[in-house]
């Protein structure tokens, strides 16, 4: 019953992550726009994600019924079509699923001919994976309304808010993984 009461050391660092109005920053000034923040406006933020995420995903998901898929395929769909001729191995390490999750995809989007496979020219066991016309197509499809989506609201935030969208997604990336993550996402 002890162990329930005492908090625990990890139990103190996740606190201390949650009051940003503690963070400072080199100079070891606290941040005047985080001054304000307490744990409601966090859950706040937290409860928006979600809202915002499901009506993100809301016009995908019923694109995506018609064609008997679910949001594993667009992923899917949505990362070889930004990386034409990635492996499979390179796929596995973006989504973090199972290889028997992501083989289940897989089959069906290349047996509905969505995607195709081709041996790698240096390794024979590698199989790249690009998108065919029919994946483009559905890569668009999917696409288009959340793209909409973004426009509409990145022209009503603003230059600064769309900066700081993207700061704030940046630093919600876990650190290790950060710099390679924005690499990808801002190749040309």
């Amino acid at each position: 019953m002890s162990d329930i009461l005492t908090e625990t050391a990890a139990d103190a660092a996740l606190d201390d992550e949650a009051k940003p109005a503690q963070e400072a920053d080199a100079r070891g000034e606290v941040d005047p726009a985080l001054a304000g923040l307490d744990d409601e406006q966090l859950i706040q933020a937290i409860e928006m994600l979600f809202y915002a995420y499901r009506d993100f995903t809301s016009d995908p998901d019923e694109i995506l019924k018609a064609y008997g898929f679910g949001r594993a395929h667009h992923r899917a769909v949505h990362f070889i079509g930004r990386n034409p001729g990635m492996t499979v191995a390179e796929l596995l390490a973006i989504l973090k699923v199972t290889k028997q999750s992501l083989s289940r995809v897989l089959s069906q989007l290349v047996t509905e001919e969505y995607v195709r496979q081709v041996k790698g020219s240096r390794d024979r066991r590698q199989r790249l994976l690009y998108l065919t016309e029919k994946g483009e197509t559905l890569f668009a499809r999917l696409s288009g309304p959340q793209k909409a989506r973004f426009a509409r609201a990145f022209r009503s935030a603003g230059a600064d808010a769309v900066a700081g969208y993207r700061k704030v997604l940046a630093d919600m990336l876990n650190a290790d993984e950060r710099a390679a993550v924005l690499k990808a996402v801002e190749r040309s």
